[in-house]
């Protein structure tokens, strides 16, 4: 590596510390810190007390509006309608290729209620329900992000969600008629352009002006993340998600290039992305390095970049496709590529990921727009408990119990020895009385 060369952190499988060295360098301790969740508990807590006058304080202070009144933060249908009309015929037929393609995958995750009946003549089953209202969080800051409105809103219309509210932190003006126009394409209800802890605590709890709904789904920086933490169990949340993550496993067979770019396209996100290249092939890994020098004087977003790969990049070398593995199971990356000769054979090794790609020609850029699933993924090592989002994220299941007096009177038995045993009596009595045993 030369003297130029960005110096990009790398580490080896066969280390004996390797598993320590790792979780050491991917920082995910530090990603919260203390004063934001104390400065996101004051935020909460005052959309709580005063509504609507603090979330226009807050959205005045943090994204620099000039909102007189929450009127000022509202956009109308009409003006969603406005947004699509303005924008030009290739930017429209965009949106609405890649609105097609995220609509007709999340179709097929649509779960039905269903029941079977037993011989006794008892049902049993379970009712699938939309939830009433959720709302959706779209991220800005650095960019704004149609593609997140379309991601989140449309699971939720699939799924037969009554009402979605959503946030932006973007003013309704020429510079984001994409974020608005989506959101007229993926049938959202009502807009607010309001960002920050403010936009979920106001989604949480409501306001004069901004309805409370029943879960908040969408990611965001890191006041985002912890005010959705602080909120859950109020109201239901979709997952934790951080910083944007890139793992790609790759044999050396693919273009160079094209892996310096994948990484290349979660570090200009920001500058807490983290973007990290395991590969088979130690000389590999020079020949990405190779690229990544000669490529990024080249990429306009290319301070970002450079601050994300220095501070949080990874170049590892592995021994083999096992270790690979391993590797990126202990990282349980929110995105994670698999560009080798046999991709379908290395993904029986994988074990946590938010999104896989396959393939070398599977770029995760592809599943950021316009693949179809949701680029709404956990972050941070929590693929190891979260999913991806989805229309199940958008729905509720209910079961059903109906004994018939055959039924109720067999279980009766079951349930009234369980009950006995727990020192429930109410409980065992409530079983017998179906059998008209009252019993002491």
């Amino acid at each position: 590596m030369n003297s130029d060369s960005l110096p990009i952190t790398r580490l080896s499988t066969t280390s004996p510390d390797f598993a320590e060295q790792l979780r050491q360098q991917l920082h995910r301790e530090a990603l919260v810190a203390e004063e934001v969740n104390s400065s996101v508990a004051g935020i909460i807590a005052d959309v709580r007390e005063r509504g609507d006058a603090a979330v226009i304080d807050y959205t005045n202070r943090f994204d620099k509006f000039e909102a007189q009144s929450m009127s000022d933060l509202v956009v109308s249908q009409e003006q969603l309608q406005e947004a699509l009309s303005k924008i030009t015929d290739s930017q429209r037929q965009a949106l609405t290729h890649a609105a097609e393609r995220i609509r007709r995958y999340h179709e097929k995750q649509k779960q039905t209620s269903w029941h079977y009946e037993e011989a006794d003549g008892s049902v049993y089953g379970q009712k699938v329900s939309p939830l009433d209202r959720v709302g959706v969080y779209a991220p800005g800051g650095k960019a704004n992000y149609p593609s997140s409105i379309l991601m989140l809103a449309i699971p939720a219309q699939v799924a037969g969600v009554k009402e979605i509210i959503a946030t932006v932190p973007t003013a309704y003006s020429e510079e984001g008629y994409l974020v608005f126009a989506a959101a007229a394409l993926a049938g959202v209800s009502k807009l607010y352009t309001i960002g920050g802890a403010q936009a979920i605590a106001a989604m949480a709890y409501g306001t004069e002006s901004v309805p409370a709904v029943d879960k908040i789904t969408g990611p965001g920086n890191a006041y985002v993340t912890m005010a959705k933490k602080q909120v859950y169990g109020d109201v239901g949340i979709d997952m934790l998600a951080g910083p944007s993550e890139l793992t790609i496993i790759c044999d050396g067979k693919t273009d160079a290039d094209w892996i310096a770019m994948d990484l290349f396209s979660q570090a200009e996100h920001d500058e807490q992305a983290q973007s990290i290249l395991i590969s088979t092939d130690a000389n590999f890994l020079d020949q990405v390095q190779k690229s990544i020098d000669r490529l990024l004087p080249q990429m306009e977003r290319r301070e970002i970049i450079a601050t994300s790969l220095r501070n949080r990049g990874l170049l590892i070398h592995a021994e083999d496709e096992q270790q690979a593995a391993n590797a990126s199971n202990l990282i349980a990356p929110e995105h994670l590529e698999l560009s080798v000769a046999e991709p379908d054979q290395l993904l029986k090794l994988i074990d946590h990921a938010g999104a896989i790609f396959l393939g070398r020609y599977t770029a995760e850029a592809l599943g950021d727009y316009c693949a179809g699933p949701s680029h709404v993924l956990p972050t941070s090592g929590t693929a190891r408990f979260f999913s991806a989002l989805g229309v199940y994220d958008f729905q509720k299941r209910s079961s059903i119990i109906n004994c018939s007096p055959v039924g109720a009177d067999k279980l009766a038995v079951t349930a009234s020895e369980l009950a006995r045993n727990e020192r429930l009596q109410a409980h065992a009595l409530s079983a017998e009385y179906r059998k008209g045993e009252k019993g002491n």
